[in-house]
């Protein structure tokens, strides 16, 4: 009997149009900008965000380096996918998606399947991205994001 792969999902709400969270996540700074501390995030190559961009970079988790590459599809102004190529995941794939709620509300829907490798790197990612750490994870980039979002308003 097969088992289900794992999946996370976060919902929050920002005081902004649609287009002002499309021009956000397209920022090839977002990343950088919603990785939570103490990681710390080295970009190699990152692509404007648009079907088939690709962008490498390694999450320093301490002396720990995660080096991963991203695939990006179903790009469009409602959201996007992210897959992971190459890294330390069997899989990982995270879907954002931007949903109007008003003309100045937007609803963003994080959606992630991951499957884990077997031996170390499996070890790893089931301690790095167990749900406790993801949900720490992404409320911080809900912080993040409703903060730079004000502030440039």
């Amino acid at each position: 009997m097969a088992t289900s792969m794992p999946t996370f999902d976060f919902f929050f709400r920002v005081a902004a149009s649609l287009e002002r969270v499309r021009e956000f996540h397209h920022d090839t700074r977002a990343l950088k900008r919603l990785t939570p501390p103490p990681t710390i995030v080295q970009l190699h190559a990152v692509e404007p965000l648009a079907e088939g961009s690709v962008s490498k970079f390694t999450l320093w988790v301490g002396p720990l380096p995660l080096r991963w590459t991203a695939v990006h599809r179903d790009v469009s102004d409602r959201g996007f996918t992210d897959v992971q190529a190459e890294g330390p995941a069997r899989k990982w794939e995270h879907t954002h998606t931007f949903t109007p709620l008003t003309a100045d509300e937007t609803e963003i829907h994080e959606h992630i399947e991951y499957e884990h490798k077997n031996g170390w790197w499996g070890l790893v990612t089931r301690f790095l991205f167990a749900r406790p750490n993801l949900y720490v994870m992404f409320a911080y980039r809900r912080f993040v994001t409703r903060r730079h979002l004000q502030q440039t308003r």
